[in-house]
C-alpha cells in the first residue's frame, strides 16, 4: 500500500538572550487556547511563510510577536518531529544584539500571539520539551552540548 505523504510544515525558533546575564533566555508563554501547546513556556517562534526563507522568519517572529528587531542571526540547530497529519521541521536562531524591549501580545493579526515573556534559565525548558515542543527539546540538546 502506496505510503500518504504528510506535508511539511517549516517553523523557526529564536534564542535572544538576557542583556544583564548570559546565562538567562527570553521564554514567552503560549495563549490558552493554542491547539497543541497551551500555556506552555517556550521560544518565540514562527511558522515560514510560502516563499520565505529561514532568518527573514526569525526576524519577522522578532517583530510580530516581541516588537524588537533581531540581528545577527546564526543558526544553532535544528530537528523535526511528526505532529498529526505533518512533518514539522524547525531550525533554531540565536540572536545577538536585539533592539527594543519585548512586549507581548503584538497588534499583528493572524499569527500566534504569546501571553507573557521573562528571562529564563534553560532548566526552565523542560516542561515544554517534555509536553512536545520541539522549540524546547531542540534549544535544550544544543545547550546541553
Amino acid at each position: 500500500m502506496a505510503e500518504r505523504h504528510k506535508r511539511t510544515q517549516r517553523s523557526v525558533a529564536v534564542v535572544i538572550r538576557s542583556p544583564g546575564s548570559s546565562d538567562r533566555v527570553l521564554a514567552v508563554l503560549r495563549p490558552s487556547d493554542d491547539p497543541e501547546l497551551p500555556d506552555i513556556w517556550g521560544l518565540p517562534a514562527a511558522t515560514l511563510r510560502p516563499g520565505e526563507s529561514w532568518k527573514p522568519a526569525a526576524r519577522r517572529a522578532g517583530l510580530e510577536k516581541l516588537g524588537v528587531v533581531l540581528a545577527e542571526l546564526r543558526e544553532i540547530h535544528r530537528g523535526s518531529a511528526e505532529r498529526s497529519g505533518r512533518t514539522l521541521e524547525m531550525r533554531v536562531y540565536e540572536a545577538r544584539g536585539p533592539r527594543g524591549t519585548p512586549e507581548v501580545p503584538q497588534p499583528h493579526p493572524g499569527v500566534t500571539q504569546y501571553r507573557e515573556w521573562k528571562w529564563a534559565d534553560p532548566r526552565e525548558f523542560r516542561a515544554g520539551a517534555r509536553a512536545g515542543s520541539l522549540c524546547c527539546r531542540l534549544f535544550l540538546e544544543w545547550a546541553d552540548r
